[in-house]
C-alpha cells in the first residue's frame, strides 16, 4: 500500500544541520501519520518525531525537542525531518515510517523506509 524511500543523510560536524526526506508512493499517503525513528549501533530503535495526517499535530522526543522539526507536504507525498544543532549522540540510522494513527512505538508502524545514515563528528 505504501512504499517509503529516504534521502538526505550524510556526515556533518557538531552543530551542523541536515534535512531528511521520505517520499511515499501511492494515493493513500495523506491518510497516514508519519514517524521518524533512529537506531544507533548496540541500541534500541527509538522514536524521534511524528506528525499526524494533516500536519497539524507533532510530537518530539525530549532529546531532540527544539532542535529537530518534522513536517509534511501531502501534495508531494513527502515527509521531512530537519535536524539542527546536531550532536555526536545523534549519530544513527534514521528511518521514516507510516502508521494509521500517530503513535510513538515502532511496533505500531506498518511501513518503513530503508534508512538514512546520519553521522555527526565531534
Amino acid at each position: 500500500q505504501v512504499q517509503l524511500v529516504e534521502s538526505g543523510g550524510g556526515l556533518v560536524q557538531t552543530g551542523g544541520s541536515l534535512r531528511l526526506s521520505c517520499a511515499a508512493s501511492g494515493r493513500t499517503f495523506s491518510s497516514y501519520a508519519m514517524g521518524w525513528f533512529r537506531q544507533a549501533p548496540g541500541k534500541e530503535r527509538e522514536f524521534v518525531a511524528g506528525i499526524n495526517w494533516s500536519g497539524r499535530t507533532t510530537y518530539y522526543a525530549d532529546s531532540v525537542k527544539g532542535r529537530f522539526t518534522v513536517s509534511r507536504d501531502n501534495a508531494k507525498n513527502t515527509v521531512y525531518l530537519q535536524l539542527n544543532s546536531l550532536k555526536p549522540e545523534d549519530t544513527a540510522t534514521y528511518y521514516c515510517a507510516a502508521a494509521f494513527v500517530l503513535l510513538t512505538r515502532a511496533a505500531e508502524y506498518d511501513y518503513w523506509g530503508q534508512g538514512a545514515q546520519v553521522t555527526v563528528s565531534s
